[in-house]
């Protein structure tokens, strides 16, 4: 089966086209060595996705005939992403959430008085 096909029907990409892009931009290798789209994949390869802050490494157990289902997937690849790549993700996910806004969109009523009670009691240069 072909790497992209093979990561499309085991969910680490949402589509083809997408897991076609991937290996296009070298994010994937296959033993240790960065492989095209049409790389044909046997049973125990090791599977390495650069992701946007983590390296996730799989191992291939089986090949499935078509898209499988999200249950099912445990059957075809085996996880074995070190804990670190995985406290990386962690990491980053706490320093991204301080950065979000408390609210979104307008300002609710009592924001507006809030906002405008600080503003009309600013002392004058």
């Amino acid at each position: 089966m072909r790497l992209d096909k093979f990561l499309w029907s085991v969910r680490l990409f949402k589509t083809r086209s997408i897991a076609t892009d991937e290996c296009k931009k070298s994010r994937v290798k296959v033993n240790g060595l960065i492989a095209k789209p049409s790389k044909e994949i046997n049973n125990s390869d090791i599977i390495e996705i650069k992701y946007h802050f983590y390296t996730k490494t799989i191992r291939i157990i089986n090949i499935p005939t078509q898209r499988v289902s999200a249950k099912l997937v445990n059957d075809f690849i085996l996880d074995i992403t070190p804990v670190d790549e995985y406290a990386k993700l962690d990491m980053m996910r706490e320093n991204t959430q301080s950065y979000k806004p408390k609210w979104k969109g307008r300002p609710t009523k009592k924001d507006r008085r809030n906002i405008d009670e600080f503003f009309t009691n600013l002392p004058e240069n």
